[in-house]
């Protein structure tokens, strides 16, 4: 009987302009079975060099910092095709609402509070580099409350919803609600496997990364908060 083929760790990129956060999260990283930090970033610029040469599975990265901040470094990472494989995980605070909404728009695959527990900023490495999306159902929500006060986009969405089913509508809603897999299939009475093939629906149909990308689709074709479609 042959050993199991070892699973490679999960390459973590850092960055943070304060060397003292960046060191908390590299120990963190560093001193946990099937992970390791692959390099620390001061600043967005540095984040999208590195990320080219490392080619970390996820990148830690924080929003405000100076030369180029994290929304610009994400888009930069997230739109290159060479770093497809590259995931972002953004690092914000409750106050800091509307640069989670600009990190998802620009690729991000989800978001931490900077306050969050070492264990569960940990978890979410993970769920990232599997290759999930993370949001946080209370935080998801408090950003749908923040856009339902925004004034109307003056210019059409660049995505419609024009071959999405009744069904599938009813997903699109409750994702952006904040829902996760389990509680949709709770609240439309389906199976979770049902569940899980219309979000794979939804994400060819709509041409999108991952759930983190339908909950900004959702938003900007006006499903979230649009009266009609009961959402």
């Amino acid at each position: 009987m042959t050993d199991a083929t070892p699973v490679p760790p999960v390459r973590v990129l850092i960055v943070d302009d304060q060397a003292m956060v960046r060191g908390s999260f590299r120990v963190l990283v560093d001193h946990t079975p099937g992970m390791t930090a692959v390099g620390e970033a001061a600043n967005g610029a540095e984040a999208v060099e590195l990320a080219r040469r490392e080619r970390p599975d996820v990148v830690l990265m924080d929003v405000r910092m100076p030369d180029l901040d994290g929304i610009g470094a994400t888009r930069q990472i997230c739109s290159d095709p060479a770093l497809s494989g590259v995931r972002v995980l953004i690092l914000t605070t409750f106050d800091l609402d509307e640069y989670v909404y600009a990190a998802l728009r620009a690729g991000a695959a989800g978001f931490l509070l900077k306050d969050t527990p070492p264990t569960e900023v940990l978890t979410a490495i993970g769920v990232v580099a599997a290759g999930e999306a993370l949001l946080a159902p209370s935080v998801t929500r408090r950003l749908i409350a923040e856009f339902a006060r925004r004034p109307e986009p003056a210019r059409p969405p660049s995505r419609s919803l024009d071959g999405i089913t009744d069904r599938e509508l009813e997903v699109l809603g409750l994702i952006a609600r904040g829902l996760s897999n389990t509680e949709i299939a709770e609240h439309l009475h389906l199976g979770l496997a049902t569940v899980k093939t219309h979000i794979g629906r939804l994400l060819a149909k709509l041409r999108s990364r991952d759930r983190a990308q339908l909950v900004i689709v959702a938003y900007e074709t006006g499903l979230v908060g649009d009266r009609r479609r009961g959402v």
